[in-house]
C-alpha cells in the first residue's frame, strides 16, 4: 500500500456504497475498484498526466474511464453526500467555515513587481531601466526629404 492510497478503515467505509464488481451481465467484469480508486486518487494527488500513472494501479485507460463513467453516473456525488450524512449525524461536520480569496489577502510588495527603494541597511535601489535607441530599425529618408534631394 502506497503513502496516499486508502487505508483499510477508508475502504471499508466506502465499499458499500460502490458498484458491484461483478453485475452479472455479460463481459468484462470490472477491475478491483480499491486498485482504480488508489489510481484515481494518486493522479489527483500528484497532478501527473494519466499516461504517467504507475503500473500497481493498472492501465491508466481504466482508471480514466472509471473515474468519468462514475461522474456521469453521479457515483461520487452520492457517495460524497452518504459520507457526509454519517458524519453529521455523528457530529463530526462543522458546516461554519471560512472561505478566503486571494483578493483579499495583501501581498508583499516585491510580489505585485513594486520598484524597489533605497533599504534601511544604506544600499542604492537598484537601476531603473532606461530607455534604449532602436538599433534594429532601418534608418529611411522621408518622403519629403527624397522628393526635395532630386
Amino acid at each position: 500500500m502506497g503513502r496516499g492510497d486508502l487505508t483499510d478503515e477508508q475502504w471499508q467505509r466506502i465499499a458499500p456504497y460502490l458498484p458491484p464488481e461483478r453485475s452479472g451481465k455479460r463481459g468484462h467484469p470490472y477491475n478491483n475498484h480499491r486498485t482504480v480508486i488508489n489510481g484515481i486518487l494518486w493522479i489527483d494527488r500528484t497532478g501527473a498526466p494519466w499516461r504517467d500513472l504507475p503500473e500497481r494501479y493498472g492501465p491508466w485507460q481504466t482508471c480514466a474511464d472509471r473515474l468519468y463513467r462514475w461522474q456521469r453516473r453521479g457515483i461520487w456525488q452520492r457517495l460524497l453526500q452518504t459520507l457526509q450524512a454519517q458524519q453529521d449525524a455523528t457530529g463530526n461536520v462543522e458546516w461554519e467555515g471560512c472561505a478566503l480569496d486571494s483578493s483579499s489577502i495583501k501581498a508583499h510588495p516585491h510580489a505585485a513587481g513594486a520598484r524597489q527603494t533605497a533599504s534601511k541597511g544604506g544600499k542604492k535601489a537598484s537601476r531603473q531601466p532606461t530607455s534604449r535607441p532602436n538599433r534594429n530599425r532601418r534608418k529611411t529618408k522621408k518622403r519629403s526629404d527624397a522628393v526635395a534631394g532630386d
